[in-house]
């Protein structure tokens, strides 16, 4: 065997032998039985990989413990899909590698192959009740980003007391959280379809609340209204980005496209109303 073979052999099976661990890890904190009995056939079959390449190197294989711990931590947070996804996702770099291997290793080709066909199965069956609700999670912080960005710049600009515009914002986000719910609830309740429309509603619900929650903090940390104003905008795309990025990840869609799509939508409305504050100051001749 080439040396330059055996060197992608050696990385293979240590990335089966970090998969077999994360994958035994997270079955041990799925709720589910049907997702833990998944979990650990995916912990199984990694296991059977690496002992293939093992019968090759010769030695025994060394887990990346901090990527265990990483993948562990990330889906307590984000829960076991995202986790799935994210690591199925950095496999698609070993396409090359798996290539190379099938000129000289013909059992290359069929751990490919069982690899893309099992897990990507198992992957699909994994079922996570908060992802059935990521449509009212959206609602709910797309409605918040869109709706208060804009109620804020247009606060700044007519008001320009950040006491003021804090307190008609937290007033604005307060009530648009309960409307939102409120609307959520009604809509998913004349789905016959829907079990839980009160759940739906809860996520909506909480989802606007953080959202007005981080978008408020710049008013209540800096004095200056506009610094105020621009943290705010960074805290908004912020959010942006780690939702879409969430988003692209368990539902495997261009993230690119969702991120663009929504900072577009979101800082176009706070431009205008932006735009509409400082009129509205300057024809009413409001000096505060």
């Amino acid at each position: 065997m080439k040396e330059e073979t055996l060197a992608i052999v050696r990385r293979m099976q240590d990335n089966e032998a970090t998969d077999q661990r994360v994958y035994a890890a997270l079955a041990k904190q799925a709720s589910l039985q049907k997702n833990r009995e998944i979990l650990e056939k995916m912990s199984h079959d990694e296991g059977l990989h690496c002992a293939v390449w093992g019968r090759y190197t010769g030695i025994e294989a060394k887990a990346d413990m901090f990527r265990v711990w990483l993948f562990v931590v990330l889906g307590k947070i984000f829960g076991l899909v995202f986790v799935i996804n994210l690591m199925e996702g950095g496999e698609d770099d070993s396409a090359e590698n798996y290539r190379k291997l099938m000129e000289e290793l013909p059992e290359a080709r069929s751990i490919m192959e069982d690899e893309t066909r099992h897990e990507a199965q198992l992957a699909a069956m994994i079922h996570e009740e908060k992802l059935s609700y990521i449509s009212s999670m959206v609602l709910g912080l797309n409605d918040a980003l869109v709706e208060l960005t804009g109620a804020l710049a247009g606060f700044t600009l007519a008001l320009n007391d950040n006491r003021m515009v804090g307190m008609a914002g937290f007033i604005t986000g307060v009530a648009a959280t309960l409307s939102m719910a409120a609307s959520e609830y009604l809509s998913k309740k004349a789905d016959t379809s829907e079990k839980h429309p009160l759940k739906a509603a809860v996520y909506t619900g909480v989802a606007y609340m953080i959202t007005v929650a981080f978008l408020l903090l710049p008013y209540i940390v800096f004095e200056s209204p506009l610094v105020a104003l621009g943290f705010c905008l960074f805290d908004a795309a912020l959010i942006i980005l780690g939702f879409t990025y969430f988003v692209s990840v368990v539902r495997k869609e261009s993230f690119v496209r969702g991120f663009t799509e929504m900072i577009t939508i979101s800082f176009s409305v706070a431009g205008i109303s932006f735009l509409i504050g400082w009129a509205a100051r300057s024809w009413l001749n409001i000096d505060m």
